[in-house]
Parts: structure tokens; sequence; C-alpha cells
């Protein structure tokens, strides 16, 4: 039986609507693409002002309630999306073409980041500080910025509006939400929740809609006090610049080419494990992927024996089938920039070991489907050795020490996350110290990260300000007023 084509709307003002042009889009499932999976708003401009005039009017009511009355609401929101775990899970497999397990995973990320904030909603507050003189008191308090622009990825399509949208919420901000058109299911169910859960009317809008239009008028209009951009780095910098004249606030999280490093003394068969995961779960669309593997030379030929082994048994399928390890990419054009940089890297020098091709017979024929790609004897100058993918191909490069790979790894002009697969603890831990990345894995994959702890990278994968996540992620979306009382008179 067909699955249901889900037919949705913008959310603004607490209600559901649609593009002010009447113009739509759809949405195709990539492992199959004559499946229909929804049909959405196609909206421009005029509906991104709609959102943000409401979010205006919106903001004074939410933002003057307390952090713990808006946190109950975030507590609700994680039951409501708990008991529709199973039905998200399959839209967003669909939708996006993760396989059951993984988007599995991304929804249950989600219902936790809403639970974690609701928690955290009793903790939310100033400082207080010794004051010099007698009969005073200096304090700190916490209040909301206003209105609040999220610009969220396709790869992960609840996971990172949730790290935003509650942070954002909890914190008193009126929010316009602009999903990414691949996926943007998953936003509009979670405004659903939301709702459902006693959001009031205003203080979340989700527009769908694509960038050069909802997305330049959420970094340009004069309203919207700070953007969270979560994306590539070409447009990045160009929301960056746009937000820049009015001093608007800024977050940019714009991926990485992300290493882990094998050092000889390390269980090749832990770095081979950690590799397939980090390389090729979630077909590589992820922003702290492992997309480079440094390998001490000793060990170069038996780890590359065993990880091409294991690249060559992963199923490759649609995510909806049991037993699949590794669905389609997103959409054809990602394919295509997967394809391009495999010939690139043949073209520059690099060899081809494992996979390469796209899979087009039998069940593949209407899909994006690609093999898990395996490329050898890669240098540091090539492109594929520096520049982001966002697909299964993993690049191995062997080095001669520890010094060299660490000098390999750092020589890339992004810095997100980072691996190294090693027993050496000291070692392992100069690694911590002297990698330029955000986010440090030792002896574990490059991808997954704790909601309770930050999250941010450093050079051109981040404008490296605000962290997302854990409690820190309160820092973006709140500002600190000091207040000087004397109660002495």
């Amino acid at each position: 039986m067909a699955a249901t084509v889900l037919t949705s709307l913008n959310f603004i003002d607490g209600e559901w609507c649609p593009a002010q042009s009447g113009a739509t889009i759809q949405t195709y499932n990539p492992a199959d693409t004559r499946q229909l999976v929804a049909v959405y708003p196609l909206s421009d401009a005029a509906d991104a002002r709609t959102a943000i005039a409401v979010a205006v009017r919106a903001f004074p009511a939410w933002g003057g309630i307390t952090p713990v009355a808006r946190g109950r609401i975030l507590s609700r929101t994680a039951q409501i999306l708990e008991s529709r775990k199973g039905v998200l899970t399959e839209l967003l497999t669909r939708e996006e073409g993760k396989t059951l397990g993984e988007s599995g995973g991304e929804v249950q990320r989600a219902i936790d980041i809403f639970r974690f904030f609701g928690g955290l909603s009793y903790t939310v507050g100033g400082q207080t500080f010794p004051h010099d003189l007698p009969q005073n008191l200096l304090y700190t308090i916490r209040q909301p910025l206003g209105v609040v622009g999220l610009i969220t990825p396709w790869n992960f399509p609840i996971a990172i509006p949730a790290w935003k949208l509650a942070p954002a919420l909890l914190a008193g901000n009126a929010v316009v939400l602009k999903p990414a058109t691949q996926a943007p299911g998953m936003s509009l169910e979670l405004a659903r929740a939301l709702a459902e859960a006693g959001l009031p009317k205003g203080a979340l809008n989700v527009v769908v809609g694509e960038g050069r239009s909802v997305g330049h008028e959420l970094a340009t209009h004069p309203d919207v006090v700070a953007l969270s951009f979560t994306g590539s780095h070409a447009i990045g910098q160009v929301i960056y610049r746009q937000l820049a004249p009015r001093m608007a606030r800024a977050q940019m999280e714009m991926g990485g080419k992300n290493p882990t490093i094998v050092l000889a003394d390390a269980d090749l068969e832990l770095a081979v494990n950690l590799v397939i995961k980090a390389g090729f779960g979630l077909t590589g669309q992820a922003c702290t992927a492992t997309s480079r593997v440094i390998v001490e030379k000793p060990v170069l030929e038996p780890f590359l024996e065993r990880f091409v082994a294991r690249a060559r048994e992963l199923k490759v399928g649609n995510g909806l089938s049991p037993g699949v390890d590794m669905g389609p990419a997103v959409s054809q054009a990602q394919l295509e920039i997967d394809l391009d940089y495999i010939r690139i890297a043949q073209a520059e020098g690099a060899r081809l070991v494992c996979g390469g091709q796209r899979l087009t017979a039998g069940e593949f024929a209407h899909g994006h489907f690609l093999e898990p790609t395996v490329l050898r004897d890669v240098t540091p100058m090539m492109r594929i050795a520096r520049e982001e993918v966002f697909g299964p191909v993993v690049a191995v490069m062997g080095v001669d020490d520890f010094e060299a790979a660490l000098a390999v790894a750092n020589g890339v002009d992004v810095g997100l996350s980072a691996s190294i697969v090693t027993r050496d603890l000291k070692r392992a831990m100069v690694y911590a110290d002297r990698i330029e990345a955000g986010v440090v894995k030792i002896n574990q994959i490059s991808t997954g990260l704790a909601l309770q702890a930050p999250f941010g990278g450093v050079k051109k994968s981040s404008t490296d300000s605000f962290k997302e996540q854990g409690a820190a992620a309160l820092d973006f979306y709140t500002r600190i007023k000091t207040v000087y009382l004397d109660y002495s008179v």
C-alpha cells in the first residue's frame, strides 16, 4: 500500500496557512523518487515579513512569563513527541533517507533535548556578587533578546531545529524558523507539538521557503535581533555579512573536514569500527562525519585491508527496509557532488580502492544511491583532503608519525570534530590540547554529541563565539543585565 502523501502548511500566529503566493513545493523519497512524500508552501519574503511581524507582537507576553512556566511547555512537548516517535521516525526516513534506526535515534534526540531544557528552566537566572559597600546588592539577570531567526539544514531535520528552538524559547524569545526545503516536515511537526503543549500563538512561526527569499528576509529584517544558522560556509558567510551592518547577534555553524588519526599502537578493529560508523553512517551526511583517516604507516596496510573489507560488507538500500546500513544521498544534486569529488580525487592522483559508483540496478533504479567509497594515497593538498564532500566518501592518508599526523589534521581551514585512536594516554592528551577543533573524540567516533555539553567549531567551521547545546546554548539567546541596588537609603 502506498504511503499517504502529507499536505502541510506554514505555521504563523498559531495557525496553519499557505504561502501568500499560493506556490507549493514537493518532497520525494530519495530512496525511490517515484514516491511523493509531502507538499509544502513555497513561501517568499512576504510570508517571512508576516511571520516576523507576528513574532514582534507575541514577544512581550511570551518573554514576560517565568522560565519555569516556559520550561513546563517544553517538557510537555517532549511527552507529545515521544507519543509520536514511530510516526515521526518513518516520516523522517521517507523525506531525508536515513535508516529507520538512524531516524529513530534522531527523533529520540529531539525528545531528550526538550526534556533537558524543560528541566533546565529551574536553573535559568543570574548571579549575585559581593559588593564592596554594606547594604548594597549586586546581581545579574538574564533577559530574552526579542525576535530570533533560525535557519536549519536538511541533514538533521528534527535534531538541529530542536537544539536551536528549545533554548531560544526557554529564554523567552519569539522565533521565526526556516527549515531546509529538502526536508521541512520535522520542523512543522515540532511546531505542532509545541502548540499542543500550550505555546502561545506567535511565539513560534515556521515558514517553508528558499534561502534567497525567506532566509534573506530573516537576515536583513531590522526586527530580527539574532540569527542562528547551520549550513555551508559560503551561505553562512553571506548571512553573517547581512547581519553585520545592524550588529545583530550571529551564530554560524558551517561544517568541517573531520580527521580520525589512527596511531600505530591503536586497536585496529576498534579503529575500523569507528571509521565505518563515522564515515558511512548517516550516508556521510553529517557535519561531524569522518572524511579523512590519517594513519601511521606501520599500520596503514592492515588498517586499509580491514577497512575496505568492512566497507564492502555494508548493505545500501531504502532506509525503510530491514537490515540496511546506509541509505541514499538526500538528492540528485548531492549525489552529483559526491561523484564529482570522487572523479576529482582520482584525477589528482588518489586511488579508488572501494566503491565510487552510483547504484542503479533493480531496487536502486529510482534512488540516489552511492557505494561506500574509500580513496587511498591521498595527499594533504588534494581537494578531497581539504573540502567537505558531505557524502559516504572517506580519504585515507599515510603519515610517518604522530607529529606529521597532527600537522595534516590541522592543515585545513575548518575545525569542527576530530578523533584519535590510540592506547597512548600522553599522545591522546597532547592531541586534545593541540588539535584545532571544537570537539575532540578519543577512541570514539567523530560523530555523535552529548546534548548536555557545548558544541561548536573553530576556524571556518563557526563564528567561534556562542556555543550550541547544553546550558551554554542559553548564552546566545539571552543578554545579561547587571543591577546595582543600595538599600541603605
